[in-house]
């Protein structure tokens, strides 16, 4: 490896006088190293701070650099009335984060005449972004993401951000700083998250389509709580470029709408490799995925041919409300109506997914809020970066209890089991293969999507009250961002609320295929539901 210029002028003899006006002193030099409960040696101390001093004026000679970012045409699509909605403007409660426009008419598209809303986490250039948070002042963005840019050029009108929950990490829908987002099937019942205000617009018919972001089931939990459709597409497909990220291993970015066809619509849009993201480098081009053409192609033929697999350790599990289990197993058997083959199936190491997920995530999700995410080519968020650091008492008493948790369990893992990150994506790996092996009989796997449907929305007092409404929410959703196969929830009907058994609301059906095998789980749940209305189920 070369020298950088500013280390070379650094070691050059006559560069005393640069090291003495550098502020890096020898006690810089031991006290870093005492971090590590370790120090120099006296003979090697005097080119550590030398070494050191050189970083330093490498650190201010990029701190004086502009950022660089990807540029907008805002001639071509202009921000039209950005508003953040009033308590009277608001939707299901406070389901928008803002409010606005930004379309060209002129283009005829696969996504003309959709509205298309955003998880307030995915940044439009000149929008403020709240991230559900008041931890930090909302922060103006001055890119769009790359999914943004993708569906206003395949004709959508994007027409407002929708609020988040806190830092997007929780599944419940009253962990915003800025409302409770309310189910649109029932108010005071939770919309899921932490895409909950998008689904809740979605769910409810105020917008077509949404794109959200998930890391542990963040769309598909809101997608089968607010009766509607959710993608999570194989890891990388869809470019995260301009998305606030908890964890790079377990980002997903994807679609949200009330059929899997404009799901589909909306996939081809936002799919492919931007040349930034490197979660996307295994996409294919841009423009070139035919989802939707392919969901019309065997439309006729529906899962006549296909092996679906019932996956039996998805339905042992003590936290799937025996309600939810029926239902569910009620819709796969109907594959079989429809000409597929359909079979249980056994992953023993399906059970282990949850673990290895919460290891993977405390951890890096703990670095990532430290600002100590690293190792990936793309769009990093130097804004947020900026306004979350340092962490402070104020700021830590800010964020809801999920997030305090992940400092904290990140933390004390690091220090107790510091090899253990590194063994939890090996077993990510592990588990991966598992279902793959699988995957090369069957064509899907059939699980809940969530363990129970939406709980009421549960009170900020202490931590286990806040968290307790959504424990076990996720059990069969986050181990596939772990691995990152692709998986779709589609509504299948309708079950009591635990606490009232007269109000019912959505249940959702997960799909999963083998990686980039996202066709699969559309054209399973495209033939289900087109044979079956899930609101007389």
């Amino acid at each position: 490896m070369s020298d950088p210029a500013c280390l070379q002028r650094d070691v050059d003899s006559g560069s005393q006088s640069r090291i003495r006006s550098n502020p890096v002193t020898p006690k810089d030099v031991r006290s870093q190293l005492g971090k590590l409960g370790i120090e120099p040696s006296p003979e090697d101390e005097d080119d550590y701070l030398k070494l050191l001093a050189a970083a330093h004026d490498c650190a201010q000679a990029v701190e004086a650099l502009p950022d660089y970012e990807p540029p907008v045409d805002l001639e071509r699509f202009p921000r039209i009335n950005i508003h953040r909605p009033s308590p009277g403007e608001q939707t299901f409660n406070a389901a928008w984060a803002h409010t606005f426009s930004i379309k060209d008419p002129t283009i005829q598209g696969p996504l003309s005449g959709k509205t298309v809303c955003l998880k307030d986490c995915i940044a439009v250039a000149k929008v403020p972004q709240l991230l559900g948070t008041d931890t930090i002042e909302p922060w103006v963005p001055e890119s769009d993401a790359t999914v943004v840019t993708w569906a206003l050029e395949n004709g959508a009108e994007i027409v407002g951000t929708a609020n988040c929950e806190n830092w997007c990490q929780s599944t419940s829908s009253f962990s915003s700083s800025y409302g409770v987002i309310d189910n649109p099937y029932a108010a005071g019942y939770s919309a899921g998250g932490s895409t909950s205000g998008a689904a809740a617009l979605v769910g409810g018919g105020v917008t077509d389509i949404a794109i959200g972001a998930d890391q542990g089931g963040s769309i598909r939990v809101p997608a089968a709580l607010c009766g509607c459709v959710g993608l999570k597409p194989t890891h990388g497909l869809v470019p995260y470029t301009g998305i606030a990220s908890n964890d790079a291993v377990n980002d997903h970015a994807g679609p949200l709408s009330r059929t899997v066809m404009d799901t589909a619509l909306c996939l081809d849009a936002i799919s492919g490799y931007d040349e930034i993201d490197d979660r996307a480098l295994g996409a294919p081009a841009h423009g070139t995925t035919t989802f939707a053409a392919d969901l019309e192609t065997t439309k006729a033929e529906g899962v006549n041919g296909m092996k679906i697999g019932i996956l039996k350790e998805a339905f042992e599990m003590t936290i799937i409300e025996p309600a939810m289990k029926k239902l569910v197993l009620s819709a796969a058997w109907k594959f079989k109506e429809l000409g597929a083959t359909v079979e249980e199936v056994s992953i023993p190491d399906h059970n282990l997914g949850t673990a290895i997920w919460t290891i993977q995530q405390r951890v890096s999700g703990c670095l990532t809020l430290m600002g100590l995410q690293h190792g990936r080519r793309g769009l990093a968020m130097t804004k947020i970066e900026a306004a979350k650091l340092p962490w402070t008492q104020e700021k830590f008493n800010k964020l809801f209890p999920t997030t305090q948790n992940v400092l904290l369990n990140g933390l004390y893992l690091m220090e107790r089991f510091p090899s253990l990150y590194a063994k939890s994506v090996n077993l990510g790996r592990r588990l991966r293969d598992s279902y793959e092996r699988v995957l090369q009989e069957y064509d899907v796997l059939i699980l809940p999507t969530t363990s129970f449907v939406a709980p009421k929305h549960g009170t900020r007092t202490t931590p286990m009250a806040s968290i307790a409404p959504t424990v076990g929410l996720t059990a069969n959703t986050a181990m596939f961002d772990a691995t990152g196969q692709p998986a779709i929830s589609i509504p299948i009907g309708f079950l009591p609320a635990k606490e009232d058994p007269t109000v019912l609301l959505p249940a959702g059906m997960q799909i999963v295929s083998g990686l980039w095998k996202d066709a699969k789980v559309l054209r399973a749940g495209y033939a289900w539901e087109r044979a079956f209305d899930w609101k007389e189920q």
